[in-house]
């Protein structure tokens, strides 16, 4: 049997991908570029490798035995062109089963974020490929804006009154072991996945002010605003903010209000509300 090759595996979904896959009995590499926190991570679990997309020397040890592979392309990388070497090392070496890589819901109409053309470049290396289209993580709110809750009672995100149908990184990280732990039932497609409803960001701020027991409220900044202070502010990199700020630019003209089926059909279950991930990481505001 082959290994699965999981990139970003310390990050929100690599870390998921990773333990449902080990829970799956399948072999996997968790690569990236803090091996200690991986071997903290995993310790004898798992194979250990140093990766960067960017340094193809480090293609050919993390590829070792490996059949299926998770791409999570890093934040810092605006670009997908830098993600291409990879995928062109990929189709060289032959015998891959699938490709799976993390991509965005609705992607495959808007070709504006960087996720399209990866997407595309997978599919015309004529890679086996299933594209993961989540809608926007739940993590985002226990991450990037998790600041600004914490310590102002504030949610920082530039989308009006617009619905999102958000989802928690461990159900992506489940479905994504799946699909790489029986690569020949998933080949070719792309799988958009949500939670259960859509909800706003005020409906969000409300939850979270239940379980926290303190008023949050939703700000509902001006999104030139919003990007100024991610960057100026809290010194977010400029190319990360620019892909987020995209990210909600798309989000106030409704693509992510979607609610899909797709996660229950595939695993059997329904998806985590937003409530039940507030009170499961309550520590991240308080």
């Amino acid at each position: 049997m082959g290994r699965i090759l999981i990139t970003g595996a310390s990050g929100n979904v690599g870390r998921y991908v990773a333990q449902y896959a080990l829970e799956n009995g399948q072999e996997i590499t968790a690569a990236g570029t803090r091996t200690g926190k991986l071997s903290e991570m995993f310790q004898d679990r798992a194979e250990i490798v140093y990766f960067d997309f960017t340094d193809p020397k480090t293609f050919h040890g993390a590829l070792k035995d490996v059949d299926r592979v998770f791409i999570m392309r890093p934040p810092h990388l605006g670009k997908p062109e830098d993600l291409k070497p990879f995928i062109d090392a990929l189709k060289e070496m032959g015998g891959i089963r699938l490709v799976s890589f993390l991509s965005l819901i609705g992607v495959e109409h808007n070709p504006f974020p960087p996720h399209h053309k990866i997407e595309k470049y997978i599919e015309r290396a004529g890679l086996p490929y299933c594209h993961i289209r989540p809608g926007f993580f739940m993590q985002n709110i226990s991450g990037v804006h998790a600041f600004e809750i914490k310590h102002f009672n504030r949610i920082v995100v530039p989308v009006k009154k617009a619905l999102t149908s958000f989802i928690d990184a461990e159900d992506i990280g489940e479905i994504t072991a799946k699909v790489l732990s029986e690569p020949e039932m998933h080949q070719n497609k792309g799988y958009s996945i949500t939670g259960p409803e859509a909800i706003d960001y005020r409906q969000a701020a409300e939850i979270l002010s239940k379980e926290l027991g303190r008023e949050i409220l939703y700000t509902d900044p001006n999104p030139s605003f919003a990007k100024k202070y991610w960057i100026e502010i809290r010194g977010l990199e400029k190319e990360y903010s620019t892909v987020m700020g995209i990210l909600y630019m798309m989000t106030r003209f409704g693509s992510a209000k979607e609610v899909t089926s797709v996660f229950e059909q595939i695993m059997g279950k329904k998806p985590r509300t937003f409530q039940q991930f507030v009170k499961k990481n309550l520590a991240a505001w308080q």
